[in-house]
């Protein structure tokens, strides 16, 4: 159903009504009809039948959905994202149409073949859906990819809507819609949304699905195929967990304290402006070896940025350094400082860092060369915009994904005696298995079916999107992810989500770890009688989900009884009094180290 404005061979089509345009117009079109069905693949820009993207003062220029309405040119700018724009989402590079703004900007899927050639572990796709008359479902529909050996398989894209879709899993929001009577304070979203194809096979092209009919129209702004990071291992990580106030930061930097598992002999780091409505600038950043507090062991090494030294990252999007030569040890605390020019009033950041990071004061500058801990007279206790650091070498990495346990709340602060701390030491003392590197996803508070942060706005609230909104970003556009343990479910029992529903969202968790060759672990859920929340009827629903995961009919690759590792055998409602660190929900250091060594490390691989 193609109810939005499109150009055709026969001019311009908007609501129905046909306009004629001159014939030498025809030749530069990039979508008519017989390009679109040409059995020869074309570049996804010389499709474009569409246009989204209206300049303020011109907002009749564009029709997205055939009711007048568009995005405005103003507010992509003020994200940062600008015509030809290089933008890095989920671990994958998309360029923002450079046309955008001044004409057709997107193509509304109808079984076109786009050329896309190479290899990759899966195709993202820069969309959104145009529901009509205002619904706000999402459209869907089954495209192909085409390899280079004849073979084919066919892909499942699904567009939220551009009005009406969840922020949880938004690339971009904006604050207007432009329409031909004037612009509306009113939400609009794009999404990247990441397919799997057949690893190891080079892909020839991809089609795009049939028009969906009455569902409405799914338009596709970017594709590209996804790489994988060969040779690159997740060191560390930290999920983002909402987007807060801070300082405002002006002109100051951050040192950030993050602790390795796997070491290397080259390094690179993971920025993130996720949640973000503006861009943030970044001076400059280096990383070291910690020394004492905030003095490094030796010079800082710069990073680079696509051989810059400063750089900005677009609102919602991802940065990887370019990698440098800086050895990593295995099990050390590292300094990464990042200077922001700023000023800085929100920000993307990981609450529960349990550990000691440090700031200089506002306008003292660049101190990201600073060996010594003079300038750095603040400290944090949070971990604001960095997600990563990766390693060159090794085997890859496992991934731990849950809450607050996994997070390491109520562990010792500064000591790294989170249970993906002790796993990842227990990988490096042994060779019967890889030595993996361990990346921490766990978000205090986080549940796995529920958004307890909307992904939209400034907020307070820094429980994390859901599970199943944060899974792409968060485990599977790790680097070198091999294995994730989900760990996950008991907020969401706490909170009264059916047992069902999280079986149901653990299920789905597994099914797409799997689709992109993960192997998939789960871990059964601890008690937590004499919290508040954990009370009978919560009890008896972890309970049924933990049958379901110790049988769970090949769902999962392997099961870690964790219940069973730190309950009280005499009373298994609730924690092992030895292994409750006085809250009744989390266990303290002796409990997570309980949980690390439980786990039979073949389990991992296979």
């Amino acid at each position: 159903m193609r109810f939005g404005r499109r150009w055709t061979a026969a001019g311009l089509v908007a609501g129905g009504v046909a306009f004629a345009l001159p014939a030498s117009v025809l030749p530069a079109l990039a979508g008519s009809p017989a390009q679109a069905a040409s059995p020869k693949p074309l570049p996804l820009e010389r499709l474009f039948d569409n246009r989204a993207v209206s300049e303020d003062t011109r907002p009749g220029d564009a029709d997205f959905d055939g009711s007048g309405n568009s995005l405005s040119a103003q507010d992509l700018r003020a994200a940062g994202w600008t015509p030809g724009r290089v933008v890095d989402l989920d671990a994958a590079r998309l360029t923002w149409p450079r046309s955008a703004g001044t004409g057709p900007d997107n193509v509304v899927a109808d079984g076109q073949a786009v050329r896309l050639r190479g290899w990759g572990e899966a195709v993202t796709f820069l969309v959104a859906g145009s529901a009509p008359d205002g619904s706000g479902g999402a459209v869907s529909g089954t495209g192909t990819v085409r390899y280079r050996d004849g073979s084919s398989g066919t892909y499942t894209l699904t567009a939220p809507d551009w009005r009406a879709g969840s922020a949880a899993t938004k690339a971009v929001g904006l604050p207007h819609v432009n329409s031909a009577s004037g612009q509306r304070l009113e939400a609009a979203r794009l999404y990247a949304v990441t397919v799997p194809v057949e690893r190891g096979r080079e892909i020839a092209s991809v089609v795009l699905p049939e028009d969906p009919g009455p569902a409405g129209d799914l338009h596709v702004f970017a594709a590209t195929l996804r790489q994988p990071a060969p040779g690159w291992t997740g060191s560390w990580g930290a999920s983002t967990a909402g987007y807060t106030k801070v300082g405002p930061w002006t002109d100051q930097t951050l040192r950030l304290v993050v602790h390795t598992s796997a070491g290397g002999p080259r390094a690179r780091i993971r920025l993130a402006n996720t949640f973000a409505a503006a861009p943030v600038e970044i001076g400059r950043a280096t990383v070291a070896v910690q020394g004492e507090g905030a003095a490094a062991h030796g010079a800082p090494v710069p990073l680079t940025f696509g051989g810059r030294r400063g750089t900005s990252i677009p609102a919602g999007a991802q940065l990887v350094s370019d990698p440098v030569d800086f050895r990593v040890p295995a099990d050390t605390n590292l300094l990464v400082s990042v200077h922001l020019p700023g000023p800085v009033s929100a920000a993307p950041v990981h609450t529960q860092a349990t550990q000691r990071s440090y700031s200089s004061a506002p306008g003292s500058g660049d101190r990201t060369g600073d060996s010594g801990a003079d300038a750095y007279t603040g400290t944090l206790t949070t971990w604001p915009f960095l997600t990563g650091v990766d390693v060159r070498g090794g085997p890859g990495s496992v991934v731990a994904l849950g809450d607050s346990i996994t997070d390491g709340t109520n562990s010792t602060a500064d000591a790294n005696r989170r249970w993906p701390d002790v796993l990842a030491r227990r990988l490096r003392a042994q060779s019967e298995v890889p030595a993996y590197g361990v990346v921490n996803s766990g978000i205090s508070a986080n549940r796995v079916v529920t958004d307890v942060y909307t992904g939209d706005g400034v907020s307070t609230v820094t429980s994390g999107v859901s599970a199943l909104s944060r899974l792409e970003r968060d485990v599977l556009a790790q680097s070198g992810a091999r294995t994730v343990v989900v760990f996950q479910g008991i907020n969401d029992l706490r909170w009264g989500t059916s047992a069902q529903d999280v079986i149901a969202g653990l299920r789905a968790v597994a099914a797409r770890a799997h689709a992109r060759g993960l192997r998939v672990v789960g871990a059964t859920i601890a008690p937590c009688e004499g919290e508040a929340r954990c009370t009978a009827d919560a009890d008896a629903r972890r309970q049924v989900v933990n049958a379901f995961l110790r049988d769970s009919g090949g769902v999962f690759d392997a099961v870690l009884d964790f219940d069973a590792v730190v309950r009280d055998p005499q009373h298994p409602a609730r924690i092992l009094p030895a292994y409750d660190s006085g809250d009744h929900l989390h266990p303290g250091d002796a409990g997570l180290q309980a949980l690390a060594e439980s786990i039979d490390l073949r389990t991992l691989t296979g």
